[in-house]
């Protein structure tokens, strides 16, 4: 089947941005509808693909003939050496590492399962390590949020979608399942041919074998979630004996599902229709920003590019001729897992991968030509008459705030972890009724007092008055308030006092001590009504 490098006739512009040869100064514009590309002088749609052909028709009434929901085109992504593949390989390894292997790793508690990472619902307690959160801390949760925020602004005004193509759990998950794809089915070749040939034995057993592996490493995946929510060797014999709750096979059977479906079909359509980053994402670009990009025009000349036929093979003959260093082999387009034309300019699908940076290299090593026609550049930087080295543009009003911004908040979250207390207490005046005067002439007031223990151990707890007599204080039989490791107690307190010194006192104040830890005292206003309207 003919693709597109062949489709073109040698010397013929095919950049969206370069002029014929005839000087003619006609430029031709390419558009990008859904990873699609059209060409407006030939009313051509690409598909993003190098071997599919062309379908041509009217671009004028292209709006009034595409339909509103398309037929998905399979993406089949070539495999590629370089480092960014490189570097995308370890981010896999050490991500898959860290999920997988966190809820195994053992951590001695007291009073809690000894796993490292434990999110225990049922106690409404979430063990870090060493750090026990509870919901009282929800703030630390909002901060994190706040800084996973800045932090994607921070790095895509620096080097735009980088967070997607390396960092993003749908970008992980859809290259171990290609990898899958392809350790089944072969390389990208094979992989279109199986796709093209009718049903046959050797088809079946490949695509029952590539989904079936798809499904183990969805469940592997499911099953890992849910394992930071119970202690995992228990919780790992219970669901497999079928004993666990209900609620993990119900979210295992979810989990599955969406990432055998997010990532074994859907893949790209997830990035460019289902995650709003990639449509806000131009927002926070600058002119400095660095991306990847096509080095326009070095690869096309002043007669767009051309492949490399004989005579048309050095860099001598090419510039004689007007073409750029660009030989139209379509490898850029091959490896994208998106499968856009990165030479057709910036385009929201890209994720920022950097693979067809790693197939041009290798192009251009094997033409002995110079890297960097596809690279990571900026567009102040490529727009330039003679472009210097790529750079990050760090010394930016908008880098300098979000760097800003992360440092002050990451600084008070660690310092409000630091200076954590290890318990709560909360006092509230009984108010029906709001006093009572006793027949011995005093007046009472009561109090629910409640104490949280966020220690791991168990503790126990003084309650005193200070600012009036600790006589006038009555706590019944309870003495020591004693309080297992992240619960909450209650004690019913009373306060007594004298007219004579219900006319002195408007506030007084609780004192609650930890034995183990007296400077870790910590004290509580109250106040005392002796009268009506005191309010």
């Amino acid at each position: 089947m003919k693709n597109r490098s062949e489709a073109g006739q040698a010397g013929k512009p095919r950049s969206g941005c370069s002029q014929n040869s005839a000087g003619r100064g006609q430029i031709l514009s390419i558009l990008q509808v859904n990873s699609r590309s059209i060409d407006q002088k030939s009313g051509e749609i690409w598909t993003g693909q190098a071997d599919l052909q062309p379908i041509s028709f009217k671009s004028d009434r292209l709006l009034e003939q595409r339909p509103l929901l398309q037929k998905r085109i399979p993406i089949h992504p070539r495999s590629v050496r370089g480092k960014f593949r490189t570097f995308k390989w370890g981010v896999l390894i050490l991500a898959y590492s860290v999920f997988f292997a966190l809820p195994w790793l053992p951590w001695g508690r007291h009073g809690a399962p000894a796993q490292a990472v434990l999110f225990d619902l049922a106690s409404r307690r979430f063990f870090l390590f060493g750090l026990v959160v509870y919901p009282q801390d929800v703030y630390w949760l909002a901060l994190l949020l706040f800084l996973a925020a800045v932090l994607l602004f921070f790095a895509t005004a620096l080097v735009g979608r980088a967070f997607c193509g390396y960092f993003c759990f749908q970008t992980l998950w859809t290259d171990a399942f290609i990898a899958i794809e392809r350790l089944v089915q072969g390389e990208r070749p094979a992989r279109l041919r199986l796709h093209k040939q009718p049903l046959s034995p050797e088809k079946a057993f490949k695509l029952a074998l590539t989904h079936g592996l798809w499904l183990l490493l969805a469940f592997w995946t499911a099953l890992g979630f849910i394992l930071y929510f119970g202690y995992a060797p228990g919780l790992a014999r219970e669901f497999f004996s079928g004993q666990a709750p209900q609620a993990a096979y119900f979210t295992v059977l979810i989990l599955t599902v969406s990432t055998y479906l997010a990532a074994g079909w859907a893949r790209e359509q997830v990035c460019i229709h289902i995650c709003p980053y990639s449509r806000f994402q131009s927002a926070m670009y600058d002119p400095e920003t660095l991306a990847v990009a096509y080095d326009v025009a070095r690869g096309e000349g002043s007669a767009g590019r051309l492949a490399a036929k004989p005579g048309m093979r050095t860099r001598e003959e090419r510039q004689a001729g007007g073409h750029g260093d660009c030989i139209d082999c379509g490898l850029c387009v091959q490896v994208c897992p998106a499968g856009i034309d990165i030479r057709a300019g910036m385009q929201y699908q890209c994720i920022s991968c950097g693979l067809c940076i790693d197939a041009c290299n290798g192009i251009m090593d094997s033409m002995g030509f110079s890297r960097g026609l596809i690279r990571y550049d900026s567009e102040e930087n490529l727009r330039s008459a003679r472009p210097g080295r790529p750079r990050l543009h760090w010394k930016r009003l908008k880098i300098v705030g979000y760097g800003a911004a992360l440092v002050v908040v990451a600084g008070f979250l660690v310092y409000s972890v630091a200076h954590r207390s290890a318990f709560e207490e909360s006092i509230q005046q009984v108010r029906q009724p709001l006093f009572v005067q006793l027949s011995d002439g005093r007046i009472r007031n009561r109090y629910q007092i409640r104490v949280t223990n966020k220690a791991t151990r168990e503790e126990t707890y003084l309650i005193s008055v200070r600012g009036i007599p600790q006589a006038s204080l009555d706590l019944g039989s309870i003495h020591r308030l004693t309080v297992p490791p992240g619960k909450t107690l209650m004690v019913q307190a009373s306060v007594k006092l004298t007219p004579a010194q219900a006319e002195k006192v408007e506030e007084f104040e609780f004192v609650i001590t930890p034995e183990s830890r007296p400077k870790a005292a910590r004290a509580r206003e109250a106040r005392f009504f002796s009268r009506h309207g005191s309010l």
